[in-house]
């Protein structure tokens, strides 16, 4: 039996939003690296340090959530580290005094669209007095935050929590205490709300929240098991936590 919640601690990825997967060097981004490094790396070699960079940035997220308190890369080690470590060090420097904007860049998606049931779902919580916080890993929480501006959500939220912007990156549970004190809510009393097991459910239960809740995504599938961890509950979107918010709604 769940709880009855007074807060909802969010992940983005999966949960309130997602996208189709596409290529990681994206046309454009290709484009503004050629012009920045002015054509010292060629066109292609950027196109291949891109994928290989978006590959290995990728495995180092799986194996540092295996840590004990993972915390993010800065925007420019995150270049420097998966990228550019073979350019001219003209080239890695002009790129490393635009890591940010290029962090951006690399993260934002066109293709991102609010997951189904979501907008009623937050709503709801909204109507009902529960406050919200966003609790995310990611290589530039602004381009979350302003998606869920342009989606006209981010309203609904007390507390936007990114792990390049925090520092703590799921399931250190130092993100979930950061958002849960910023919306003054014990996290015993929170609802935590993610696509992944390893990240989300391990950082609810390392933090101590009322209940972990898997939204299944695409992500949630292709992950391994982990034995002794399982959610309070699992649903498919934000319809789904809707009927979870109705039917343990405060008497």
């Amino acid at each position: 039996m769940l709880r009855t919640p007074r807060a909802l601690l969010l992940d983005f990825g999966g949960v309130l939003a997602d996208a189709p997967p596409q290529p990681p060097a994206a046309p454009g981004l290709v484009r503004r690296l050629t012009e920045l490094v002015g054509g010292t790396v060629p066109a292609e070699q950027i196109v291949r340090d891109l994928s290989e960079g978006a590959r290995a940035y990728a495995l180092w997220r799986d194996d540092v959530c295996r840590a004990e308190d993972p915390v993010e890369l800065p925007h420019n080690q995150v270049w420097a580290d998966f990228v550019t470590r073979a350019w001219p060090q003209e080239a890695r420097d002009a790129v490393e005094r635009e890591a940010t904007s290029l962090a951006y860049a690399w993260t934002w998606r066109e293709e991102w669209a609010v997951r189904p049931g979501i907008p009623e779902a937050l709503r709801h919580a909204a109507d009902a007095g529960l406050p919200m916080a966003v609790v995310s890993n990611t290589l530039c929480g602004a381009a979350h935050r302003d998606f869920l501006a342009a989606a006209g959500l981010s309203g609904l939220f007390a507390a936007e929590f990114y792990s390049d912007e925090a520092g703590p990156r799921k399931p250190n549970p130092e993100l979930a205490r950061l958002a849960a004190d910023a919306i003054a809510v014990p996290l015993d009393d929170c609802w935590f709300v993610g696509d992944t097991v390893h990240r989300d459910i391990v950082c609810a239960r390392r933090a101590g929240t009322g209940a972990a809740i898997l939204m299944r995504s695409p992500r949630t599938d292709r992950e391994a098991a982990l034995p002794g961890v399982e959610p309070d509950a699992r649903i498919e979107d934000g319809h789904g936590l809707l009927g979870l918010l109705r039917e343990h709604a405060r008497p």
